[in-house]
């Protein structure tokens, strides 16, 4: 349905509870939701959380298990699929972070933990095109965002779609891969639209 790397930022900054649960679902609307697994969607998702956010999912159920600065919830996302909250240091501060991690695959909390690492630590605050466009659907009301039905070209159906501001023609429906980059820039906060773009590793 979406074509996503493995391991991706979907949200930029500290998710508040509210974001933070939006997030854990930021595919609610996906067609065939009850007949397609959604695994694939999910795994490799990542975004920073605060303290409180944190603290509150490790005491709300007993954790699956813990190691070190991770544990994984209890409750699975799909069938090996589940919530890893991390504890990380990073350039010398402690930041908190939630991640879909297949607990079938023996390191995929550890590479998780690393990328996360990774990323947080770029010398330069940047983005990538992708990181851009993840941000939008993350932020997006769920009024406002969808997917590619049955009136679009069969190789776009199924595909993400946001409503954009077309001033004098007004809003009009278009594929979130497809958004130019004026248009990425008007639908990111305006502490991310000036950032640099970042080229993907």
């Amino acid at each position: 349905m979406n074509p996503f790397s493995p391991i991706r930022k979907v949200y930029q900054g500290i998710a508040d509870r509210r974001q933070m649960f939006r997030l854990f679902d930021r595919h609610a609307q996906r067609p065939n939701r009850d007949h397609v697994d959604a695994g694939s969607l999910y795994l490799g998702e990542w975004f920073g959380v605060g303290r409180a956010e944190h603290d509150y999912m490790l005491e709300i159920l007993p954790p699956l298990w813990m190691r070190g600065e991770m544990f994984a919830l209890r409750e699975f996302l799909t069938d090996s699929i589940t919530s890893v909250f991390y504890t990380l240091r990073i350039d010398g501060g402690t930041r908190y972070y939630h991640a879909y991690c297949d607990l079938n695959v023996a390191r995929s909390p550890a590479e998780m933990r690393d990328a996360i690492v990774e990323r947080e630590s770029w010398p330069v605050k940047a983005m990538t095109r992708e990181e851009r466009l993840e941000h939008i659907w993350s932020a997006t009301h769920d009024d406002y965002r969808g997917y590619a039905g049955d009136r679009w070209l069969p190789e776009h159906r199924g595909k993400r779609t946001v409503l954009c501001y077309g001033g004098r023609q007004g809003t009009t429906l278009k594929l979130l891969d497809e958004l130019t980059d004026d248009e990425i820039a008007a639908k990111l906060p305006v502490h991310l639209r000036h950032l640099p773009i970042q080229a993907a590793a």
